[in-house]
């Protein structure tokens, strides 16, 4: 056991060395270092989950290490990944991805994820929704909301129940895609949260949309 957790952390160390640009030295980049005490403290305890389960203390240890590599990341890492490869895949769609600390959010205008008064997702907003199912399949280390918005155009009840049932077709797209029901909730917050003017025809149309917001499970 001790000969498979210094196996980890030594490779983990010479899979991130660097060279030190004022030195000229190599050395392991400090990403690279927490991710390697993380994994070897996690293979520890899978080891020792394992022998109390009772089961083989390799395979508690592989276990271990994959979750205490993810711990030694850190979250602020773990979430740049993820925002760049959403950034990547969704250029050019109309989506716009916006950091808030940790946190990530998806802004999907009305005109191109729905019809007008529908909650049939339009069909040719498919490929950008199966795009963000495979980065959201990609990182399960994170829980996703779905809230589904209206402008003021139209009875408050009406809104409230069109942006409801919005962000259900959006959620149930992506658990069909693979993501886990557990993961993702879906609600309508209906007229109530404008991030423009309802005087204008421009403010409604920014009003009418569905956001994904994606934060990491250990906040």
């Amino acid at each position: 056991m001790r000969k498979f957790i210094a196996f980890i952390g030594v490779a983990a160390l010479a899979a991130g060395c660097t060279t030190n640009p004022y030195t000229g030295e190599t050395q392991a980049s400090k990403t690279v270092i927490g991710t390697g005490v993380g994994a070897a403290s996690g293979a520890a305890l899978g080891a020792i989950g394992g022998a109390i389960a009772g089961g083989e203390a390799g395979k508690g240890a592989a276990i271990g290490a994959g979750v205490g590599a993810l711990a030694g990341m850190g979250v602020g890492a773990y979430m740049d990944r993820q925002e760049a490869i959403l950034r990547q895949k969704l250029a050019g769609t109309g989506v716009r991805v916006v950091r808030e600390g940790q946190n990530l959010r998806l802004i999907m205008p009305g005109n191109i994820t729905f019809a007008t008064d529908s909650a049939d997702i339009a069909p040719q907003f498919y490929t950008t929704l199966n795009a963000v199912a495979l980065v959201l399949n990609e990182f399960p280390e994170t829980l996703i909301e779905v809230t589904g918005h209206t402008d003021a155009t139209g009875k408050a009840e009406y809104n409230q129940r069109l942006s409801q049932q919005r962000a259900g077709s959006v959620a149930q797209y992506l658990i069909a895609q693979g993501v886990a029901p557990n993961r993702t909730l879906a609600q309508g917050a209906g007229e109530s949260m404008p991030i423009a003017s309802n005087e204008t025809p421009t403010g409604r149309a920014q009003n009418r949309r569905v956001e994904i917001r994606i934060r990491p499970m250990t906040r």
